[in-house]
C-alpha cells in the first residue's frame, strides 16, 4: 500500500482551505495553515495555492460560502489540481457535496493526519492501531470513499484499508473493525504485563507537540539510537530505554507528539501507547521554543494530558531548541507592549521562570544545558526511589 508513492514521478499538487472563526486573528489562522501545510507535505504533496474564509459558522452543505467556493473551483480547474485539503474535519454529506462541486479529491485534516500515520506505522501494534482509526473514519462515508477505492487509485487519503480489495459491505467492514479491536485488546494486555514486568522502577515518559525534538531528548539521555527526524509524527510507536545517571536507574519512555485537533479515533486507538503517558511517575514536556506558536502547543499537550488522565503526574517543562529562537528587537522608542515576535530567549526565560521556577532552557541538538536538565531529574527521580525503596542502600 505504502510503495504508491515510490513510483510516482511527480508529486500530488494541493491547495489548502481554512475558515477563521470569530475571535480569531489573521495570525493565528495563518499559523494553523501553517501547521497544515506541514501536514501536507510530511504526505508527500507540493501546496500550489492556500485559500481562507472569514466565517462565524461553516456552511453545513459546503462549509465555504459559494463565492469562496468558486474561486477554488477556478484554481482547481486552471492547474488541475489533485486535491483540496481542508483544515477542519468535514461532515460525510459536506465531503461528498464539495468532491461533486470541485472535481477533485477532497481531504480533511482527520484523513490526512490518518493518512501520514499510515505511513508511518512500522510495528504490527501500530499498523493495527492506524488501520482500526482509518476504518471508523470511513464507515460514515463509505459511499463516498469506496467510489476512488473502485477506481483503484492511490495516493494522499487513500493509503490504507480496502486499496486492493473492494469491500463495500458495511458489515465487512463492522466485522473488521471488531476483530482489531479485539487484537488490540490482546495487545494491549501483553503490553501491560511487559510494564509490570519491570518492576516498581521510576518511569519517566517524554511529552510534547508533534516535531518537539522529544526523540532527540532521548537519544541523547539514553545513548540509544531512536528514530528522529524533522517532520510530524516520527514515532509512533512507543520506545522504553533503561538509561542511568549517575548511580540511579529508571526507565525512559518516548510516546508519540500530541497535535492540535488530534482525530478522536486514534486517541482511542493508541490508548496503549498513551498508557506509557498515564503510568508514568515523571513528565517531561518537551517544548519547541523556536516556534512562534509555543503557547498554545503547551495548551494542546496540557489539555490531551488532563483528558489521558494524566493530569495529577509531577511535570517537568523543558524549553527545547533554544539554538533556533529568533526575534525581532524593538526600537527603544517602541512603547507597543512587547509579545512573541519581539521577545529575546532572556526576557522568556524571566517571563516562564516567574510561574514556572524549574523551568530549564536546552537544545538537545547542540547539547546545551543538558548537565542541569539531567541533574534536575536525577534528584526527582532520586526523590520518588527512596519512598519506594526506603531500604536502598544503592542511593545512601
Amino acid at each position: 500500500m505504502g510503495d504508491y508513492w515510490d513510483h510516482r514521478e511527480y508529486p500530488e499538487t494541493a491547495i489548502l482551505v481554512g475558515v477563521i472563526r470569530q475571535g480569531q486573528t489573521e495570525e493565528l489562522a495563518t499559523d494553523y495553515l501553517g501547521e497544515l501545510a506541514f501536514l501536507a507535505e510530511t504526505a508527500g504533496a507540493e501546496i500550489r495555492a492556500v485559500f481562507t474564509q472569514r466565517l462565524d459558522v461553516p456552511h453545513p452543505k459546503t462549509f465555504l460560502g459559494s463565492g469562496k467556493l468558486e474561486q477554488v473551483k477556478d484554481k482547481v480547474k486552471e492547474e488541475e489540481i489533485d486535491m483540496v485539503i481542508f483544515d477542519d474535519e468535514l461532515t460525510p454529506s459536506q465531503l461528498r457535496n464539495i468532491e461533486r462541486e470541485l472535481n477533485c479529491r477532497i481531504l480533511d485534516r482527520t484523513n490526512l493526519i490518518l493518512d501520514i500515520f499510515a505511513g508511518r506505522a512500522q510495528t504490527a501494534h501500530a499498523k493495527t492501531q492506524v488501520e482500526l482509526a482509518q476504518y471508523q473514519y470511513l464507515l460514515p462515508r463509505l459511499t463516498r470513499m469506496w467510489t476512488h477505492l473502485e477506481r483503484q487509485r492511490g495516493g494522499i487519503g487513500l493509503r490504507g484499508p480496502g486499496e486492493t480489495e473492494i469491500e463495500t459491505d458495511r458489515r465487512i467492514i463492522r466485522n473488521r473493525i471488531s476483530k482489531l479491536k479485539d487484537q488490540l485488546t490482546k495487545i494491549d494486555k501483553q503490553m501491560m504485563v511487559q510494564r509490570k514486568n519491570r518492576g516498581k522502577m521510576v518511569r519517566v515518559a517524554l511529552v510534547g507537540y508533534t516535531n518537539a525534538g522529544k526523540s532527540t531528548l532521548m537519544n541523547l539521555l539514553s545513548k540509544s539510537n531512536v528514530f528522529a527526524e524533522d517532520k510530524l509524527f516520527a514515532t509512533l510507536d512507543t520506545t522504553v530505554r533503561k538509561v542511568v545517571i549517575e548511580n540511579l536507574p529508571f526507565l525512559l519512555s518516548d510516546t508519540v507528539g500530541f497535535i492540535r485537533k488530534l482525530p478522536t479515533h486514534l486517541v482511542e486507538s493508541f490508548k496503549s501507547t498513551l498508557d506509557e503517558v498515564r503510568e508514568a511517575d515523571i513528565l517531561m514536556h518537551v517544548v519547541d521554543i523556536s516556534h512562534p506558536g509555543f503557547e498554545e502547543q503547551i495548551e494542546v499537550v496540557d489539555t490531551t494530558l488532563r483528558d489521558l488522565g494524566g493530569g495529577e503526574i509531577p511535570v517537568m517543562l523543558v524549553f527545547n531548541k533554544t539554538d533556533a529562537y529568533t526575534y525581532t528587537k524593538k526600537d527603544e522608542d517602541d512603547l507597543t507592549p512587547s509579545h512573541r515576535d519581539n521577545l529575546s530567549l532572556n526576557d522568556q526565560k524571566k517571563e516562564w521562570i516567574k510561574a514556572h521556577p524549574e523551568a530549564l532552557f536546552i537544545s538537545a541538538l547542540k547539547k546545551n544545558n543538558i548537565d542541569e536538565l539531567k541533574d534536575q531529574l536525577y534528584h526527582k527521580v532520586k526523590d520518588i526511589h527512596i519512598k519506594r525503596y526506603p531500604y536502598n542502600d544503592l542511593l545512601y
